[in-house]
């Protein structure tokens, strides 16, 4: 595939940008039938619509339809695969029915990642689909994510990797490909908001994204609510933080927040920052 003549970065070279995503086609068309780990994130989008391009029918994305997941990201999820015409399904995944997931060690994202790939295997042995795709990225190699331990053992295959994507080369690819995705804010699953030890519940993650999604409302573009008992911890983009700091917006995230059923409402002066749960743990990966 050709790439539109648009332009690009300093920091990206284009034809090296070329080169890499001719290596991804080149490696989906080796694997001939997969089964892509769909959020409709920007990585997940932009290796679903790459396999739909080289594989056509032969590639399925498939989202799971999870409490963790905001319902705003399955509309958002299927309205890509609809416009780009990818094969998408959705499939119930119990993660919440597994006590080590719902304990909240540092480990969970892997018993989240664990069920999805095993349920990705009950479909794959069904269809006759030998291989499982998912959407990280070699930026994501260098941070804390027990989830890629369950990909090993799941012998889930990572192509961006394979083809040396970086988060910036997804993105600028993504623009060059027409892809709506290209510029959409890093997103993680809704368990994700709340501290390691902290039980996540069904109920828990719901409040989060009432909250999450009502912030949305208010036109800001990229936070987390982190959730910590009685008290909702707002994380703005730092960019967005002024706006965020005035008193109005203050009396607005009361108003939020306080029929959730939290007692105290704080915005975190240093910001949004991906991974911030992370951070207790004194770890880099």
């Amino acid at each position: 595939m050709a790439l539109v003549a648009l332009h690009t970065p300093n920091s990206l070279d284009p034809r090296a940008l070329r080169a890499k995503q001719e290596k991804l086609f080149s490696i989906l068309r080796g694997l001939e039938r997969v089964m892509i780990a769909y959020s409709g994130g920007t990585d997940s989008a932009y290796l679903a619509w790459a396999a739909a391009r080289v594989l056509g029918e032969n590639a399925l994305a498939i989202t799971a339809d999870s409490a963790s997941i905001p319902e705003s990201h399955k509309r958002d999820a299927a309205a890509f695969a609809q416009q780009f015409g990818i094969r998408q399904e959705f499939i119930l995944t119990f993660e919440f029915d597994n006590p080590d997931y719902v304990k909240n060690a540092a480990d969970r994202c892997f018993h989240c990642k664990d069920e999805l790939f095993n349920r990705l295997e009950e479909v794959g042995a069904a269809r006759g689909i030998p291989h499982i795709i998912y959407g990280v990225n070699k930026d994501d190699l260098g941070d804390y994510r027990p989830g890629q331990n369950a990909a090993r053992i799941h012998s889930v295959r990572a192509p961006l990797v394979e083809a040396d994507l970086s988060k910036a080369d997804i993105r600028e690819l993504s623009r060059l490909s027409g892809l709506p995705t290209w510029d959409r804010p890093a997103s993680a699953c809704l368990s994700s908001r709340v501290p390691y030890g902290t039980p996540v519940t069904v109920e828990t993650v719901k409040t989060v994204e009432a909250g999450e999604e009502a912030i949305r409302a208010l036109g800001f573009r990229q936070f987390r609510v982190r959730f910590h008992g009685e008290l909702a911890r707002i994380e703005i983009a730092r960019e967005e933080l002024e706006r965020a700091l005035s008193p109005g917006m203050a009396q607005a995230f009361v108003q939020i927040f306080k029929p959730l059923g939290f007692h105290y409402i704080t915005l975190d002066l240093e910001g949004y920052r991906q991974g911030a749960m992370n951070e207790v743990l004194g770890l880099t990966k």
